[in-house]
């Protein structure tokens, strides 16, 4: 997979994209990760790539010339880029949207800075995506977590091929508690369950630890979770706010 950034900060992906599983994806040529230079299509002395706003207000706002010359540039290199633009307004980013940005030869996310950008460029976006419900500097680090999202579901990038099955949010879910030896610690026990070799009551006592998790901490998953309606009935009063 080809996955690009263009920004005016392109110097911050060097760290975490060669660190960890990302790094390992990219030795091991699953991921052919660029971050490009969005000054680097600027013909001015001070390489600009904001102005002001028209109509007056604060702070400065991308312009287009750089951000067109530079995506007509970088997707005649190659197949064409699916492009992903960062804003609050966007969509918001989710385990789901990793699964089907997974399945792209190719993408290319546009970074933001300042007030953000013209509205024109928006035009060359396939998707706006937000990562949360905050205001961040810039949109390289909403990249950041994309790459690192997307580049874990790749074929080969983990270990454990079921890692990525299994996790939080996979099935709609948020993961059950996860042991590791000594079985006890300062009084503290691992489920006696987990210890059984039963593997059948294991499985079912993930799946109700699972349940009763996301109903305590992200009843909202509930809604669209993969889950039956007696396991639904079972978790209406664990997501009750009056509850306690």
């Amino acid at each position: 997979m080809i996955i690009e950034t263009l920004s005016v900060f392109p110097d911050m992906f060097e760290g975490p994209m060669s660190a960890s599983i990302v790094g390992r994806a990219r030795e091991r040529g699953i991921l052919d990760f660029t971050a490009y230079d969005l000054r680097d299509w600027t013909h001015d002395k001070h390489r600009s790539t904001d102005d002001e706003v028209y109509g007056g207000g604060q702070g400065l706002l991308m312009m287009c010339p750089p951000i067109f010359e530079a995506y007509d540039d970088i997707a005649s290199r190659g197949p064409k880029p699916y492009t992903i633009f960062f804003t609050p307004a966007g969509e918001p980013f989710s385990q789901g949207m990793a699964v089907e940005l997974a399945e792209k030869e190719r993408i290319l996310m546009v970074c933001g800075r300042y007030e953000g950008f013209d509205e024109r460029a928006y035009s060359l976006a396939d998707r706006c995506v937000s990562i949360g419900d905050y205001v961040l500097t810039g949109g390289e680090l909403p990249a950041m977590v994309v790459t690192d999202a997307v580049t874990r579901l790749l074929p080969g990038v983990l270990g454990d091929e079921g890692s990525a099955v299994e996790e939080s949010f996979a099935d709609g879910l948020l993961e059950f508690p996860q042991y590791t030896r000594p079985a006890e610690y300062r009084g503290m026990q691992v489920p006696e369950i987990l210890l059984s070799g039963n593997h059948q009551e294991i499985y079912d006592w993930r799946r109700s630890q699972a349940l009763e998790r996301t109903a305590r901490r992200r009843p909202d998953l509930l809604r669209f979770a993969a889950i039956s309606d007696e396991e639904r009935e079972r978790l209406e009063h664990l997501s009750d706010p009056d509850e306690d």
